[in-house]
């Protein structure tokens, strides 16, 4: 689900929840601030020399002494095409542990990422679209897409895109002890590796839920967090269909935007071709995630 920040009537979204089949919806949490009933920090368990996303032999170190407030994510937009607003404090924790959710205010450069809970027939059509306009993408992919989609996985990798983790059963991973993001990382990294012989290193919050330990852990276990600074309401169909899927991209890119679309929309499929020609008719470019955390490391 999502919020839609300043504007109810704006498909231009907040805060998201990319849900595989037959997962329930949870409550919206408000953009950059804790839930009511946040969660406690847990206590690891004893893992010692566990190989993370990157093969790299990886122990991960308490987190007790870490503020496991649960945020959701939340952006100030505005309509100059300028980079939206974020709090300092909150850019400056997604830094310290290597966080990205925007890239260079000073390139006019784009960054597209999509959401696979599920598989709802139009992954195929986008990867045809993608290929027509030279652009690579990121994937971001749950243990179930993985399992019941085997096929476009190994397409999107074949084809040069990024496949990206987006854990097993996509929990709001502040809710969850340490050593269950492990597993529910590398379930599914599992998953990948067998399938394609290629290793995960970027990871998509279930819902855009995070904690300082959330963040900590998961940079422990080799992941770079994921987040967004450019999103639609687009989990179901729009009421303007994809006219209003382009519109809601178009009046909202900026330099450096890290662009979250799903891939279960119909709206946004047959939206995609124009959005990619008339944005670089604009003059921006597309880059990838290993563009982005190269550039900014």
């Amino acid at each position: 689900m999502y919020l839609a920040a300043d504007n109810p009537k704006s498909t231009v979204a907040g805060v998201y929840s990319s849900q595989p089949a037959g997962e329930k919806a949870t409550a919206n949490i408000s953009p950059s601030q804790p839930a009511k009933n946040e969660a406690k920090a847990q206590t690891p368990e004893n893992v010692n020399e566990k190989k993370g996303a990157t093969g790299d032999k990886k122990t991960v170190q308490t987190t007790t002494s870490l503020s496991n407030a649960r945020r959701g994510w939340g952006i100030k937009r505005n309509d100059k095409h300028q980079q939206p607003e974020m709090p300092k404090a909150i850019r400056d924790t997604l830094a310290r542990y290597d966080a990205y959710w925007i890239g260079s205010p000073g390139e006019k450069v784009l960054y597209l990422t999509f959401d696979e809970g599920y598989e709802n027939g139009y992954t195929a059509k986008i990867l045809d679209i993608l290929k027509a306009n030279n652009v690579k993408a990121a994937f971001f992919v749950t243990g179930h897409y993985v399992k019941t989609q085997p096929e476009l996985v190994k397409r999107m990798v074949a084809e040069g895109h990024i496949v990206g983790n987006h854990t097993m059963n996509h929990p709001s991973l502040p809710d969850i002890s340490d050593e269950e993001i492990k597993k529910e990382l590398q379930s599914v990294e599992e998953l990948f590796t067998k399938l394609t012989g290629k290793k995960m290193k970027y990871l998509r919050p279930p819902k855009g839920e995070y904690s300082e330990r959330t963040l900590a852990v998961t940079r422990q276990l080799g992941y770079y967090n994921i987040f967004w600074s450019l999103a639609l309401v687009d989990w179901v169909p729009m009421p303007g269909g994809p006219q209003e899927a382009y519109q809601s991209v178009m009046d909202n890119l900026h330099n450096g935007a890290v662009i979250l679309l799903h891939a279960v929309s119909r709206d946004n499929t047959e939206a995609l071709d124009r959005i990619l020609k008339d944005a670089r008719a604009q003059g921006y470019t597309f880059k990838t995630l290993d563009d982005l955390v190269a550039k900014e490391s």
